[in-house]
């Protein structure tokens, strides 16, 4: 989910670099076997002058990662390296990480050459709110199209590898990733093409605009999910209290035009926290009513009891309260940190445990 909004924020850079007459290279992991601290998209830009924006894993590759940059921006031939942390191979890298795992790290110009021509198609439809696949080329006889970018979605698709039979055959493998919602390395004859697919974010919306609410819209924006903030109180949604929020909208729960307002239920979840009973109990009326799949309610179980007593959703499985995972959490920002965990084990469907109580690969699954 972190892609979406780490894509947009090279791709932002990018653009700005190239407007400067700046230069720049990025790395992509493209695939990964065993233990890995990022899953294949993960995005780490390196500009000329050395500094850097996002990361292909936690710190162990990125210096190599650079002195590679450096040789691309040099060179201008973009390259795929390899690191395999298992056993003597670490040694032979001189990394000495110990992870047990293979990362794949595609390095290539990105301010000018096959990248850049085909960027702006990537960012533009990441203003969006639709998923869509990105297929580069990593590896093939041609070395001039290396890097270059076939831009596909539902309404078609922009950008081509120089080859028709190649761009149709990167169509029919996007679309099946997308179905699948994977991204991963595909083979077409010696042509070695990766299929990433970007899905939007989902949506949080949190209503009530209180100062407890300001650590968790931040958390949450920075987690990756699109908040909307909704609160009654014009004064409480200024943009300086909220810079995270991606929409702050004026309105109350009982507002014909609140229903409209709401992101798609079938994206989205919520955490209400206006700290009225009243507010809290309609939104929850609305909220449920509108379909969404996680509606968290701050406050003690007996106050989320009665909510629901007074609406006939007792025993609805789809609220959380109190919300958040029992962290111990104490005061606005740990109860925050609790609530944004409960969402990410939500979304990635996964039962919130210790990991070192997991037996396989923690992006396994």
């Amino acid at each position: 989910m972190s892609h979406w909004g780490e894509t947009a924020g090279i791709l932002s850079r990018l653009e700005r670099l190239a407007r400067e007459g700046e230069r720049a290279a990025l790395a992509t992991v493209v695939r990964i076997a065993g233990s890995a601290y990022r899953r294949p998209g993960a995005k780490l830009l390196v500009e000329a002058s050395g500094t850097t924006l996002g990361g292909v894993s936690g710190g162990c590759l990125e210096a190599d990662v650079r002195e590679i940059a450096g040789s691309v921006l040099e060179t201008g031939v973009p390259v795929l390296r390899r690191y395999d942390m298992r056993g003597d191979q670490d040694v032979l890298w001189g990394l000495d990480l110990g992870c047990r795992g293979e990362v794949d790290v595609f390095v290539q110009p990105a301010t000018e050459g096959a990248f850049a021509a085909s960027a702006s198609a990537v960012l533009e439809r990441l203003g969006h709110d639709a998923p869509f696949a990105v297929a580069t080329a990593i590896e093939g006889p041609l070395p001039e199209r290396l890097g270059a970018l076939r831009v596909m979605g539902a309404d078609g698709g922009n950008g081509t590898f120089g080859s028709p039979e190649l761009d149709a055959q990167a169509d029919e493998a996007a679309r099946g990733l997308l179905d699948a919602g994977t991204s991963g390395v595909l083979d077409f004859g010696g042509h070695r093409v990766f299929v990433e697919l970007l899905r939007p974010p989902p949506h949080l919306v949190v209503c009530g605009a209180g100062d407890d609410a300001q650590p968790l819209v931040a958390y949450a924006a920075e987690a990756g999910f699109r908040v909307t903030l909704i609160d009654h109180r014009q004064a409480l949604l200024e943009p300086s209290r909220f810079p995270a929020a991606a929409t702050r909208i004026e309105t109350r729960p009982d507002d014909e035009r609140a229903g409209a307002a709401l992101p798609p239920a079938g994206r989205a979840l919520a955490v209400i926290k206006t700290h009225s009973l009243t507010h809290d109990r309609e939104w929850t009326r609305r909220l449920l009513a509108a379909g969404f799949p996680y509606v968290g309610l701050l406050g003690p179980r007996l106050r989320t009891e009665t909510i629901l007593q007074d609406i006939g959703a007792e025993g609805d499985p789809r609220v959380f309260g109190p919300v958040g995972l029992d962290l111990g959490a104490e005061g606005a920002a740990q109860i925050a940190i609790s609530i944004v965990a409960e969402l990410l084990a939500f979304t990635s469907r996964r039962e919130p445990d210790h990991l070192r109580h997991r037996s396989e690969g923690i992006h396994v699954g």
